[in-house]
């Protein structure tokens, strides 16, 4: 059983924090990875509770599974203390020797920049001057403080040796394929690469470990912050569609689009994904709310998705169909057959 890795297809808000909390309970891999940074925010709804996480993993629904914060991460410690007690994780996470560390000077860094924040639209989470430090090589790292003592490991070590055991690992990336410092819609991007070999690289897993790929697309696009967003609609019509929604970091208003079948080509392209998550097909059609398996679709929607995968050449296995965790249509068993 090897790792599974759940990466963004667009421009993040794609629901990947969903996706995760889903995959957690169903599957409950024996760890679970965080990549990425405090500027990514992923939403985990379950059983009426409500969890904006920045840095725990969104796969802490399932009690038994090891929580962990890549090597490659970037945390603030105060941000990681208070969703270690929100998420009651406590005595089963870890953070790695070599995760960077955002401080207030980092922050106030960001802020100060009126390019960066006007002009491109950053988070202001002080994720980029620590980007750059870390570059320089002058970044302090979680090994460098003492109140995460009883927190860090060698989890690239702890990772790998859960793997050559047979068991499972999913990873959870951050923010979306075209958001990526290098891959995406330059100037206006993230200040890293957010793609699936990225995310497995900030992880310390090889490539041939890797099972399932899983690229996370909405049914519809939004994007937060500066830069193109092909075929956007005015606000007026994203109302009138059902489609409007807020940044879980920034609270920013989403720019929204239809869903647009070039650019998923062009992530798939880059990811190589072996499994497509599509999430919110309850938004564009209402009457698939809450519904949890495929022959209770509407016709509709299960026809829109069948043209969709036809597009894509690749299995669409899970379909998002409300805001809790559990609101899924899972495919896999379907389309592969018993795992």
């Amino acid at each position: 059983m090897p790792a599974n890795v759940v990466v963004g297809g667009a421009f993040g808000d794609e629901g990947k924090g969903k996706v995760v909390a889903y995959l957690a309970i169903s599957d409950k891999p024996k760890a679970a990875i965080r990549t990425g940074a405090i500027n990514a925010g992923h939403t985990v709804v379950h059983r009426g509770r409500t969890w904006k996480l920045r840095i725990v993993p969104s796969a802490f629904l399932s009690p038994e599974t090891l929580l962990i914060v890549a090597p490659g991460a970037l945390m603030r410690i105060d941000v990681f203390m208070k969703e270690v007690e929100e998420t009651g994780c406590d005595g089963r996470i870890f953070v790695d020797e070599k995760t960077g560390i955002i401080e207030e000077k980092h922050v106030r860094m960001e802020r100060e920049n009126e390019y960066l924040m006007k002009v491109i639209g950053s988070t202001g989470q002080g994720v980029g001057a620590a980007m750059m430090e870390r570059v320089l090589r002058v970044l302090k790292l979680a090994r460098d403080f003492p109140e995460l003592k009883k927190y860090v490991r060698d989890t690239v070590a702890l990772v790998n040796e859960i793997l050559d055991r047979g068991e499972n690992v999913l990873i959870e990336g951050t923010q979306g394929t075209f958001l990526s410092l290098y891959h995406g819609t330059y100037p206006y991007v993230t200040s890293r690469d957010v793609t699936a070999s990225a995310i497995l690289s900030e992880a310390g897993i090889g490539p041939r470990k890797v099972g399932d790929i899983i690229l996370v697309f909405k049914a519809y696009w939004t994007r937060v912050g500066a830069g193109e967003l092909p075929g956007e609609l005015p606000h007026e019509e994203a109302v009138k569609r059902g489609w409007v929604e807020y940044g879980t970091v920034t609270g920013r208003p989403r720019r929204v689009a239809p869903f647009n079948v070039e650019w998923a080509k062009r992530a798939i392209m880059i990811n190589t994904p072996t499994q497509i998550a599509i999430t919110k097909i309850d938004a564009v059609f209402p009457d698939a709310k809450g519904k949890r398996r495929w022959e209770e679709l509407p016709v509709e929607a299960r026809r829109w998705i069948e043209d969709l995968e036809d597009k894509l050449k690749v299995p669409i296995t899970l379909i998002g169909t409300g805001e809790d965790a559990e609101d899924m249509v899972d495919r896999r068993r379907d389309i592969f057959g018993p795992q």
